[in-house]
């Protein structure tokens, strides 16, 4: 059974850097939209009886490339493919893991459906906003963590500074810790609250930042008002610098010039989401590129080898 990798249009530079760390060019594929924008599939290979790898971001627009990702999907299974892996690098509706209210829809769980009905065998993702987002597949699921990524750029850039790494909210404290331990820094946590209504929110720093340079570390940047907030507390606490990792940079409307104005010295996000023109001018935003992460996972998913060796921090250190 030879392996195969696809590609939607959401990310192709990804799936391009993908398919060079694999040494295995993408299968020929035509994705394109109708006169009235309906999504048409067409794959022009052969793909039965084969391992297939479609790579799709679900990314703004965001019904559109999610449609693109099932329509391919559909493709495939009917193509005969023995086994179809979405490689989903950023999981769109992920922040609707719940209900919110009365008569609200979890969302994430209804796509993760629409996905396993389309024909999906396995998921691969990277950094989910909450890990229970696997629970909702009845289908194997790998969720891969940007973190040895951050940790190699971190050690590179900083050497033996004085570090802290932060969480801008409690809820990110579990990802900020194990990247804590993995440098061997200290953790500090964002406090947000307010005190009654109509009051202005309150930024307490749970945590030592005197005099040290702060690494705010999450999960997703959208508009980007947490991400600035949480960087003029930490400078206003004493902090040295602070500069942000995030996983995927979503962000959304006027975020890359809020963020180019903001006290951060720089926005570190990966490539799981294609950078905008206003992200890729803005002086303190970069990508670093998780190809090589996805290419190994893919290869040893190909292969039945272990994924989750990939994240041993004690070997990598």
């Amino acid at each position: 059974m030879a392996t195969k990798i696809l590609s939607c249009n959401s990310n192709r530079p990804l799936a391009d850097a993908i398919s060079k760390y694999m040494e295995l060019p993408l299968t020929k594929a035509d994705v394109k939209r109708f006169s009235d924008m309906e999504v048409f599939v067409e794959i022009q290979e052969n793909v039965r009886g084969e391992d297939v790898f479609l790579i799709q971001s679900t990314s703004s627009p965001t019904n559109d490339n999610l449609m693109e990702l099932l329509v391919a999907l559909d493709a495939l299974k009917r193509g005969s493919a023995n086994r179809i892996t979405a490689v989903i690098p950023y999981y769109g509706y992920a922040r609707q893991d719940r209900k919110s209210g009365p008569r609200t829809p979890i969302s994430a769980k209804l796509v993760a459906n629409l996905i396993t009905v389309a024909g999906a065998h396995r998921v691969v993702t990277v950094d989910l906003h909450a890990g229970q987002i696997q629970g909702f597949f009845d289908i194997p699921t790998d969720n891969l963590f940007a973190a040895p990524v951050f940790q190699s750029d971190i050690k590179e850039k900083y050497g033996d500074k004085s570090l802290v790494i932060v969480s801008p909210d409690v809820g990110g404290v579990v990802r900020a810790r194990a990247l804590a331990k993995s440098l061997d820094a200290d953790l500090a946590i964002i406090d947000k609250r307010r005190e009654r209504a109509g009051v202005s929110e309150v930024m307490n720093i749970i945590g030592e930042v005197d005099d040290r340079h702060c690494i705010l570390v999450d999960d997703i940047v959208d508009s980007g008002g947490t991400l600035c907030n949480a960087a003029e507390a930490l400078m206003a606490a004493g902090g040295l610098s602070v500069s942000a990792y995030i996983s995927h940079g979503v962000l959304s409307g006027g975020a890359a010039a809020r963020i180019k104005d903001s006290p951060l010295t720089e926005l570190v996000t990966t490539d799981s989401i294609q950078a905008t023109d206003a992200v890729l001018a803005a002086p303190n935003m970069r990508q670093i590129t998780i190809a090589p992460l996805l290419g190994e996972a893919i290869l040893r998913i190909a292969e039945s080898r272990s994924v989750s060796s990939l994240f041993d921090y004690n070997a990598s250190n």
